[in-house]
């Protein structure tokens, strides 16, 4: 039922063969119950810190003051740990400190979630203390002992809980979500960093609408009040049949699995409940929410300190989501220039998924188009046709050459751009610059 990696299952043996127990435990047991191949194996083991270095040639001390020490084999890391038990915690994440121990259901009874509390190897086979498996065969998250102690223990694993949700698609134990309810506050002490992970793994799994789960378990009120903001804001208009929360999360599905691409779709409507208004037929509208949405997105993304490349997809995503592109050619490649390539189709995803998550029944007409969209993207890089003045077959050093300057460089470009988008076959040096002569000479 389980099998684990050869790295894992010699360090396993080697510990054995000295004296000491040891087993595989935590996600690499969980996945393999699930049929799910793990990437990483962890091993727990009573022996100490110490005894485990001089057992193995290759050791790097990564989490020494726990009990951790990385054992490399074949280049393969793997996390031996000893058994231990886990003193105060401080802050609702770490324990001041940690006591080494000899009995591994001391160490299975410290942990998160039952699913994470088996451990196997091939001498003893499964050791499911807190009926793990159980769990794993119900789809349920459950929470060890006592859930509110768990979770003000380290507020972490209350978005662990959401993550695995939408990871494994489990739903969470009755108790374990009535405790999360009166924890939520206490993910205002986790760093952006640990916030941001977990927030990725929900965004990639293969159920991200559990997103919500964050809103109904009053999470997100303390770290993305934006998106509480959206569920509670309704769309009283024929083109929608959400509110702009469920919207999102709907268009977060249909999206790719892309990091930038899926935060841009739980963000590009967050602009929606501060332009809510009405319009001549009693309908909502939402003017210049593309806007504000924009504003919004970055606040966030710097909030939660994401990278320069990371942040600038996300926000020109959110900032042209609304663009309207007609299906020509020279509309398309002047769509491209003004957001940039290397986002441009993420946009068209972004489109087809909006559109899949609004009212399909008047929407669907519009797929056809946005296909379009695409062919015709496809097509103009296929035959490298110029949509942006790094094409041209000139440049500011060929514009300098013939008495062209400083701003005069830019405005000459961008209007022999729009020659060349217009009419591609123009877009070599001899006609461009015959063309940039003729203009000076009739000015």
């Amino acid at each position: 039922m389980v099998k684990l990696s050869k790295e894992a299952t010699e360090i396993i043996e080697k510990l054995h063969n000295h004296g000491f127990s040891a087993y595989a435990v935590g996600g690499c047991v969980r996945d393999s119950l699930l049929g799910k191949i793990p990437y990483d194996f962890d091993v727990t083991t009573d022996a100490e810190p110490h005894q485990v270095k001089e057992l193995f040639e290759r050791t790097i001390d990564t989490g020494i003051a726990h009990g951790t020490v990385t054992v490399m084999i074949n280049s393969v890391p793997t996390e031996v740990t000893t058994f231990r038990s886990d003193g105060e915690y401080t802050h609702n994440r770490k324990p001041k400190s940690v006591t080494l121990v000899k009995d591994v259901s001391e160490d299975l009874s410290r942990r998160d979630f039952t699913m994470n509390a088996i451990c196997y190897n091939q001498r003893d086979g499964i050791v499911d203390l807190f009926s793990g498996m159980e769990d794993i065969q119900n789809k349920t998250i459950r929470a060890i002992g006592d859930a509110q102690k768990r979770f003000c223990e380290d507020a972490l694993r209350i978005l662990r809980a959401v993550r695995f949700s939408a990871q494994l698609d489990f739903k969470i134990e009755e108790k374990t979500e009535k405790a999360i309810k009166n924890c939520a506050h206490l993910v205002k002490n986790l760093s952006v960093e640990r916030i941001t992970a977990e927030l990725d793994k929900i965004l990639m799994s293969d159920s991200p609408e559990h997103l919500k789960m964050l809103y109904d378990l009053g999470v997100a009120e303390h770290i993305m009040p934006e998106m509480c903001d959206c569920f509670s804001t309704q769309q009283n208009t024929r083109w929608h049949i959400y509110d702009v929360g469920t919207h999102s999360v709907n268009v977060i599905k249909n999206c790719p699995k892309v990091i930038h691409l899926r935060y841009a779709a739980l963000m590009h409507d967050w602009g929606k409940p501060h332009t809510k208004g009405i319009n001549e037929l009693g309908e909502d509208m939402f003017r210049n929410h593309g806007k504000v949405s924009f504003e919004l997105s970055e606040s966030f993304c710097r909030k939660y300190k994401f990278s320069n490349e990371r942040r600038d997809k996300i926000t020109r995503l959110v900032k042209h989501h609304d663009i309207e592109i007609l299906p020509e050619k020279k509309y398309v490649k002047r769509a491209i220039n003004k957001v940039g390539d290397d986002i441009f189709y993420d946009l068209l995803c972004l489109k087809r998924a909006d559109c899949l998550s609004q009212n399909l029944e008047l929407t669907a007409s519009r797929l056809p188009y946005i296909d379009t969209l695409f062919a015709l993207y496809e097509e103009i890089k296929e035959n490298k046709e110029p949509f942006g003045v790094k094409n041209l077959a000139v440049n500011g050093t060929d514009l300098k050459e013939i008495g062209i300057f400083g701003k005069e460089i830019g405005d000459t470009l961008n209007f022999l751009l729009e020659k060349v988008i217009e009419n591609p076959e123009l877009n070599e040096k001899e006609k461009l610059i015959e063309i940039v002569k003729l203009k000076r000479d009739w000015l």
